[in-house]
């Protein structure tokens, strides 16, 4: 494998590439996003209710609604005060597990944009390829490792942000090149470097239109929500090249 950096491509160029692998996907993006919620607000529910955060939310919620603006400071307070709790804790710890498990049906993705570039048949099975063998635990490994130091930096203002673009490239990198998470975040340093302005502009575009849906319609989360794998195998296939494919 090796990596290359091409002419300076134009941000246009970047945005109509990561529409067009949307837009050709829909079915796909709605089938992705059903799988996702599902699973996670059912693993969110029963959890949260195994251990009382659920109605501890639900009350403070309540309470703030009834009292209107002036009582941001008692629901800030009281939200505070369920966090620091051993329960709340544990409820995290089971949100990032089911997290970590559904992190790899983004790559299925990866599978189907490199199929449509291939003009290959898509097939709904290639939504879960993420699944196959070891690599599951690979990227859900990853995903932890992600998530980790995404959390000790949520201290700062903008060093998550930093961290996400530091991290843009490694699943793909991981899935059609065989790279590790150190090897990757080596070349995405590289790549970041050269072209920061094209993958800033981009980023933002992408996540913007990933959450458009829940602020307009919220059926529309369904098909927005997944666009930021789009976004990334445009740019991982803008940026780099292969001398051969791994999957």
């Amino acid at each position: 494998m090796k990596e290359k950096y091409p002419q300076k491509p134009g941000i246009d160029f970047i945005l109509k590439q990561a529409f067009y692998y949307w837009n050709r996907t829909l079915l796909y993006q709605l089938v992705f996003s059903i799988v996702y919620f599902t699973i996670f607000f059912t693993v969110f529910l029963y959890i949260s209710n195994r251990f009382g955060v659920y109605d501890q939310l639900l009350n403070a919620t309540f309470e703030y609604l009834k009292i209107g603006p002036k009582g941001l400071t008692a629901l800030q307070t009281e939200l505070a005060t369920i966090k620091s709790t051993e329960n709340y804790e544990y409820t995290m710890l089971g949100m990032l597990a089911v997290s970590a498990f559904l992190f790899p049906l983004n790559l299925g993705f990866y599978q189907i944009y490199r199929k449509i570039d291939l003009k290959e048949q898509l097939e709904l099975s290639d939504l879960f390829v993420g699944y196959n063998g070891l690599n599951f635990f690979r990227y859900t490994s990853y995903f932890v490792f992600w998530y980790l130091v995404s959390d000790m930096l949520k201290i700062t203002v903008f060093l998550p942000f930093v961290w996400i673009l530091i991290t843009l490239f490694i699943a793909p990198l991981m899935f059609f090149q065989n790279k590790t998470i150190f090897e990757g975040i080596a070349l995405s340093w590289k790549v970041l470097k050269l072209y920061f302005i094209e993958i800033f502009v981009c980023t933002l575009v992408a996540v913007l239109f990933k959450y458009v849906g829940f602020m307009l319609f919220l059926v529309g989360a369904l098909f927005t929500f997944p666009f930021w794998n789009a976004m990334i195998y445009t740019l991982y296939k803008t940026f780099f090249t292969e001398e051969k494919s791994i999957n």
